[in-house]
């Protein structure tokens, strides 16, 4: 057996004996998400989730968003008409708008933020995180894959970004509204699929008294906003919530100009911080 499909298999396993046995056709549907069949992601996904839902794949939609609507998020303590309109905007015609980013890590987490990327992420193309601030010099270019279902109404949306330098993918991610068991709203569902498995994200939307708008994913019990892992392995699926946490803060500055503050930490400890400015595509 060749080296990196014992060590995707071994990670398998790993993630198997932490986690919990999972029904996501059940009692864990909120858990169910898309998964890779081949070890490179890229966008093989898409096709296979969108017969899930009966439905097809749109790529031809001009202005297509990460939402259909922000109101898919409304609930106690949120309403979406309180957002700021660009923040709005960018949501729900994310096509429309091009992303510049700017990353840097901590000292501490760095070292192995470099071993993921180079052995896993730039292997299978998914959450091959930028290492270096060169590493997106020339830009990222932004795609994003309506998923309707039999009746036509967008379920999710695939949301690639690939080095416009070389071409490869960097992070491929599946985002619609979720609602977690027992809660009051919505939260925004991100699922990163992997082979045989995939990584997943719920974030908990606040909207600030300045209009901007905050995204968290903080730690919990199982069955709370925050960061999953789910693995098929051996005919049964597990469940492991993980200390991965983010926050994202979509705020206009004092330009006009939409920017994103986006920090990703470790158990409470930051790891790496990125910078968007968005701006509608030309």
């Amino acid at each position: 057996m060749a080296v990196t499909p014992l060590v995707d298999l071994s990670t398998r396993k790993l993630w198997r004996a932490l986690g919990r046995p999972i029904d996501p056709a059940g009692e864990h549907a909120w858990l169910r998400a898309p998964t890779s069949t081949s070890a490179v992601v890229r966008d093989g996904w898409l096709a296979a989730e969108a017969a899930v839902h009966g439905g097809t794949v749109d790529e031809t939609t001009s202005g297509a968003g990460l939402l259909a609507s922000l109101d898919l998020l409304d609930g106690p303590g949120f309403r979406a008409r309180d957002v700021a309109p660009q923040v709005r905007d960018f949501y729900e015609h994310t096509s429309a708008w091009g992303v510049e980013v700017w990353s840097g890590w901590s000292p501490w987490a760095w070292p192995g933020g470099e071993l993921i990327s180079r052995f896993f992420g730039k292997r299978v193309e998914q959450l091959a995180l930028p290492m270096r601030p060169l590493d997106v010099a020339q830009g990222m270019d932004s795609r994003v894959s309506v998923i309707r279902d039999a009746a036509g109404r967008q379920v999710a949306a695939g949301w690639l970004r690939t080095l416009r330098a070389t071409g490869d993918y960097v992070f491929s991610g599946c985002y619609s509204a979720r609602r977690l068991p027992g809660a009051a709203r919505a939260s925004v569902h991100v699922a990163f699929p992997l082979e045989s498995g995939n990584l997943q994200v719920f974030l908990r939307p606040e909207v600030l008294p300045d209009g901007s708008f905050r995204l968290v994913s903080p730690s919990g019990r199982f069955g709370a906003d925050g960061a999953y892992v789910v693995a098929d392995d051996g005919g049964r699926t597990h469940a492991a919530r993980v200390p991965v946490h983010e926050s994202f803060h979509l705020y206009v500055d004092d330009r006009g100009v939409l920017r994103t503050d986006h920090v990703l930490r470790l158990w409470g400890a930051t790891a790496m911080r990125l910078h968007y400015k968005l701006e509608p595509a030309r």
